[in-house]
């Protein structure tokens, strides 16, 4: 069994996701009948570390899925085999994983960095199409300017182009 927080609902779905794609190839079903707590829709990130080292993260922004239920199960597959910086996780890696969940809030525009606290807010940086997000209470993201700094790395947004920030808040599951 993966390793997480086992009270909590969200990251044990996650986890029962990862467990049956990674052992079986098959996708996990959605809870029938659905829990209350995975009723709404929202973003999601589901997140992966290994030792204390993350092994994968994917997520989406706003939902695109029916339920939470579904954004889980979707997410926590792709966390644990298609992150592009990773090798899809292999079965004998199942017992050393810790998990989190991720509930996005609906991202905000604000007008300027003053808006943002890298511990209570999440960031979204645009330019044009290119679109880099950080999540919030990160280690070793201390300031605003980290935060924007590494979302705008991720989307390939250089200085000095013109940028558009959004925030969000998250309800974290997990200790991923």
């Amino acid at each position: 069994m993966v390793k997480g927080v086992e009270g909590d609902p969200l990251v044990a779905l996650a986890r029962e996701a990862i467990e049956e794609y990674v052992r079986f190839g098959r996708v996990k079903a959605v809870p029938n009948p659905l829990p209350p707590e995975m009723e709404p829709r929202a973003g999601v990130f589901v997140s992966l570390k290994k030792f204390g080292q993350l092994r994968g993260c994917i997520g989406t922004i706003e939902p695109i899925r029916a339920n939470l239920a579904e954004e889980i199960i979707e997410n926590a597959i792709s966390a644990s085999t298609r992150d592009p910086r990773f090798e899809p996780v292999a079965e004998d890696e199942l017992d050393d994983l810790s998990i989190s969940v991720d509930v996005l809030s609906h991202p905000e525009p604000i007008s300027s960095m003053a808006e943002l606290d890298p511990k209570k807010y999440g960031v979204i940086v645009e330019s044009g199409w290119k679109r880099g997000l950080l999540l919030p209470d990160l280690d070793g993201v201390d300031t605003v300017e980290d935060q924007v700094g590494i979302a705008m790395r991720k989307a390939g947004i250089i200085d000095g182009e013109p940028i558009q920030l959004y925030r969000f808040e998250v309800k974290r599951h997990g200790g991923g």
